[in-house]
This record gives C-alpha cells, structure tokens and sequence, in this order.
C-alpha cells in the first residue's frame, strides 16, 4: 500500500531556472553538448553560475552522466546527484529528487536534465530492437512474440477496451490531438507551429496500430531540457518568480509493468496515475477545481483521457467531452504531440512559464499548474504553485 498521508515536502523547493535548445529532427550535434547548452541556458535564466551547482538529476535512459555534464558546463564538486528510472514517467521525479535533496540539505541549487537525439539517433518508436537479459526483458517476452513491438502497439491494447468499455470510438481520441496542435500553432519554439489539425485531418491520419491513428502518436524529437531546483528563500532572490513546488509524487500500481501491465483486473484506467494523484491532492490539500492549467504527458492521445479521470477531473469514460469543452487550459504549449518530445520535460517549463506569466499561450494568472510524467510506466507528477498562492 502506498503512502496514506500528507508528506512534508511541499512548499521547500522552488524552480528558479528553465532552458532548452531548439526542438528539431536533426540536432547535428553530440547529446552531450545538448545537454549542456541546456543546462547552461537553464543557469542563466535562474541568474546563476555553474559554481552555483551542487546536484544533479537526470533519467537512466540519458546518455550523459552527471558528472560528465558537469565537467563539460563547468560546474565544480557535486554533493548529490541521482537518475530516476522508467523513461518518461521519470520527468516529474526528477523534480521530487531535486526538492528532496534542497529540503534536506543536501544540496543548494540542483540541476535536473534530459537530453537526447531521438528522431536522429535511436528512435523509441521503432520498438525493441535488442534487449539484454533482464527481468524486464522476460516481462516483455510473453508479448514480442505475439507482434507487441513497439510503444503504439502496447498502449493499443489498452486504447481498444476503453473505446469497448465506454461505447466510444477513435474520434474521441482526436479531441487531444487538436487541442495540442491549436497551442502548437501559436508557439515559435515548437515543431509544429503555424500547423494546427483539425477532427477531419485526425481522422484522414493513417492507422498506426489501431485504434491508434499517426496523430494519436507523440512526434520524435532531438533536443534537451533543463530545469533549476534550489531553496524558495533562494529563489526569491533570483530574476525570475519562483515556482514553489507543492507537492510531488511518484506511484507504481498493483500489476505494473512498463507499458504492458496487461494481467491487471482492468484496461480502461491508469492505476501508477492513481497513486499520484491521491497523493499530490493530499499532500496540497488541493483539489480538482483548484487546478488552473493542465500540462499532462502525451505520449499517446488515450493515456490523457485517462489521466484526466484518474484525477478526478471528469468520470469514466467521460474525458474527451471535458477536452472538447476547453474545461481546462491543456497542454498549452502543445506538448509532446505539438512542440517536443522531450520525456515530458518540457512540460514543466511550460508550468513554470504559466506560473510567470510568460507562456506564449498564457491563461490568466494561475496559482496552481498540474505536471505529469510518462504513463503505462511507474510514473511521477508535480503541482506547482505561484509564490503566495
């Protein structure tokens, strides 16, 4: 059973520094230097200096280690540093790891980072090529052989019972993929900008696995993100407004696998979003009205639905209704199908831009943003709060 009550670390760490390089399908250059740059550029818009740093968090999956990037950005000795598994439902986590280490004391300005070639060098999308031995393998070796291959194949399965479960069909997955182009065609840094979708043109996409069309598919991307944790009391003392985080989470559910839980009692739901969700509402003392923005993983449009529900901001089989209303602000900065595939990195930039007040598609003033880290995969979230809030 996973934790039953409030935790202590909301409200001890902010960021105070977000920066990324371009988002492109040829980056023509090293994941190392990406890393760097972003690491770099994230230093600068905290008003900080590499001898600032001393912790860094990264993802498993990242070829560069801390070490490494700290070397090439010229940042000296490293009290903590830590890489937090799963692919992309580790992106919110790194965030928690930052917080855990400044509220502790462990560390005073953490640098979180994802860097990769991924549409240049090794797609994800193409599925599992090679694998070494490992429990995780033989996990997977009950489905490869039966044609599971890729990540669209895995988040099929789970994708048709809940169309059958809830009587819908795949149009009900393009409300997403619309709502994430129309923000993507009005930001500059994305991919597709200038190129927004309609219900038509998502349902003209050709079948991927079904019911998963190409639009229903996150892009693949080369690029990096970087993201600076340090003390609320720090920060305020820095260029920027702080974005106090909250609360932060990391859930796995009964059953779980990564992508292919499918001996669980039930398809249609997202139960490692669960787990997080139960805590970052009882650890903020939040709510799902209190949420002013949504920055949700959209590695595949049905996993949003889902996550939606898991939340408690709709009912069951009721969430591509909510994003057809324009319930919630989504994805505004159009997200993993619209600006990056960055391992949901670059939504909690997105956060902290709306928690500033500087997002291309800014909504309001809002004093609470919701972030969420890859699904089908233990998995990770965060809310984040403007100062005072």
């Amino acid at each position: 059973m996973s934790v039953h009550r409030r935790d202590s670390l909301g409200g001890r760490a902010a960021i105070a520094g977000i920066g990324a390089t371009e988002f492109s399908k040829d980056s023509g250059r090293s994941e190392l230097k990406l890393a760097v740059e972003a690491v770099r550029a994230a230093l600068d818009d905290a008003g900080l200096t590499p001898a600032d740093v001393d912790g860094m968090v990264t993802f498993t999956m990242d070829t560069n280690p801390e070490i490494t990037v700290a070397q090439a950005a010229g940042i000296g000795e490293l009290s903590f540093f830590s890489r937090v598994h799963y692919g992309g439902g580790a992106a919110c986590a790194t965030v928690q790891q930052a917080a855990l280490a400044v509220a502790t004391g462990l560390a005073e300005v953490v640098v979180c980072y994802r860097a990769f070639n991924e549409r240049s060098g090794r797609r994800f999308g193409s599925g599992v090529q090679q694998r070494e031995p490992s429990a995780e393998g033989a996990a997977l070796g009950w489905n490869l052989p039966f044609g599971l291959l890729t990540p669209a194949s895995w988040v099929a399965m789970a994708a048709q019972r809940y169309l059958h479960t809830y009587g819908l069909t795949p149009d009900a997955f393009g409300q997403v993929a619309v709502t994430d182009r129309r923000h993507a065609a009005t930001n500059p840094a994305a991919y597709f900008h200038g190129r927004p979708i309609t219900l038509a043109d998502h349902a003209a996409s050709r079948w991927i696995v079904e019911p998963l069309r190409l639009l229903d598919c996150c892009q693949e991307t080369d690029g990096a993100q970087a993201i600076v944790v340090t003390t609320p009391e720090r920060a305020r003392t820095l260029p920027h407004p702080p974005a106090l985080i909250t609360a932060a989470a990391q859930g796995a559910g009964r059953a779980q696998e990564q992508m292919t839980s499918f001996y669980r009692d039930a398809l249609t739901g997202l139960p490692e979003t669960r787990v997080v969700a139960r805590q970052l509402w009882r650890t903020s003392g939040l709510a799902p009205a209190d949420i002013d923005v949504a920055i949700l993983y959209d590695h595949f449009t049905p996993f949003v639905l889902m996550q939606l529900e898991e939340f408690g901001f709709c009912g069951p089989g009721e969430a591509a209704d909510f994003v057809a209303a324009d319930a919630l602000p989504l994805n505004t900065h159009g997200g993993q199908l619209g600006e990056a595939y960055l391992h949901g990195m670059n939504g909690i930039a997105e956060a902290v831009r709306q928690l500033r007040g500087t997002s291309v598609n800014q909504s309001g003033a809002p004093a609470h943003v919701l972030v969420t880290a890859g699904t089908g995969v233990p998995t990770s979230g965060l809310v984040l709060a403007a100062d005072g809030s």
